[in-house]
């Protein structure tokens, strides 16, 4: 999976410096930031996702790739990390891009204690699986034997998975994933509305079973898989919310040459494989298509890792500032969200950024995938 969102390995040493694109220029530049270690006392096994459950900003919940899901207290002088559930029996990991890949609580969790997960199973070759789990013991523990698969999805090859979900602001579960793998998308599945593959779905997981189609979704009168409320994703690895805004920021992992963010809207069509980025790619044609709001080329860059918009108040320099990275360079990104689409580059952390992080007070973030670690983005000099 991911990180290398998934895509591939390269090596540290031959990496150059990237050429840097964007729509539109900025009209206010984010501050500069440094990283910190968070929690120096632990470390993880290729960790993808950190999190924090509503109302509870005494824990953090850290996910592994391979299938285990720990808890540990919201305190840098913690050495102790809890498990809370260990499903690597049930997990492929096998591919890059496969394994335990998303997580989300309830919106309602204090009471329901509902946790969904996202994760790759044994298939031909693998299978996306949605499913619900319960809680005990104030979120201590994940019950394993309550699982209730929601929803799966067949993958055509073992690379572009994406799997991340997250709720939104409406309530509703919203389920990313890529275009099913291979390089170009040979199936077109991107463009195709008929397939979950390669979109963004957003499920309403409190109406009839598995799930209910929320009433305003794009297709929900046809023309395409009621679930999809965004397509022409290529592999769409990590996306957010703005909490004060709540716009809905995606970073769509490119093939050989772009990377990009979008801003999704409902029924939005981002393009891909007709155009990678705001470039042709198996296409000239653009009648229909949402171009990105920024972009950058690869070179010593790779795999985009989308971030969130800052919107703490201890650092009032990154206010309404989007930070994005990618995974094999380590850079870190701000756009100027309140102010115009032009990148500033604010950090070369040298990490595998293989995700961000936003706790309950609107702190942000990063995870190293190589070294197992957690860093605190901080505001620079």
């Amino acid at each position: 999976m991911p990180p290398n969102p998934l895509r591939r390995l390269l090596n540290p040493a031959a990496l150059l410096i990237s050429t840097l694109l964007a729509t539109g220029l900025a009209q206010a530049q984010p501050a500069s930031v440094a990283l910190e270690p968070a929690f120096p006392g632990l470390s993880f096994d290729r960790p993808v996702l950190m999190l924090q459950a509503p109302a509870d900003a005494d824990n953090w919940y850290i996910v592994e790739q391979a299938g285990r899901v720990f808890r540990f207290a919201n305190d840098p002088a913690t050495n102790t990390a809890t498990l809370v559930l260990d499903i690597r029996g049930r997990v492929d990991d096998g591919p890059n891009e496969a394994g335990l890949l998303g997580m989300a609580f309830h919106p309602d969790f204090q009471s329901n204690n509902q946790v969904f997960l996202s994760y790759t199973r044994r298939g031909n070759p693998l299978v996306s699986t949605l499913s619900r789990f319960q809680a005990t013991q104030q979120g201590a523990v994940i019950d394993p034997a309550t699982e209730t698969v929601l929803l799966s999805v067949d993958q055509p090859f073992g690379n572009h998975n994406g799997g991340h979900i997250a709720f939104g602001p409406d309530g509703y579960l919203y389920y990313g994933l890529g275009d099913g793998g291979a390089a170009g998308d040979p199936p077109n599945n991107g463009q195709n509305p008929d397939t979950l593959l390669g979109a963004l779905l957003r499920l309403d997981i409190d109406g009839a079973a598995p799930y209910a189609i929320p009433p305003d979704n794009p297709f929900v009168a046809g023309g395409g898989r009621p679930e999809i409320y965004a397509w022409g994703l290529r592999n769409p690895w990590r996306w957010s919310f703005d909490r004060q805004t709540g716009d809905l920021w995606l970073a769509d992992v490119g093939q050989n040459k772009w990377e990009e963010i979008n801003l999704i809207e409902a029924g939005g069509n981002y393009g891909w494989n007709i155009r990678e980025g705001a470039h042709p790619f198996a296409g000239q044609a653009t009648a229909g298509l949402i171009d990105p709001v920024a972009e950058y080329e690869t070179g010593s860059d790779c795999s985009i890792t989308g971030g969130y918009v800052y919107r703490g108040d201890r650092y009032p320099g990154l206010t309404g500032t989007y930070l994005y990275g990618d995974f094999c360079s380590g850079k870190l990104w701000g756009l100027a969200a309140d102010g115009g689409f032009g990148p500033r580059l604010l950090a070369e952390t040298g990490l595998n950024i293989a995700t961000f992080a936003e706790s309950l007070d609107g702190q942000l973030y990063v995870l190293d995938y190589a070294q197992g670690q957690i860093h605190a983005i901080i505001q620079g000099p």
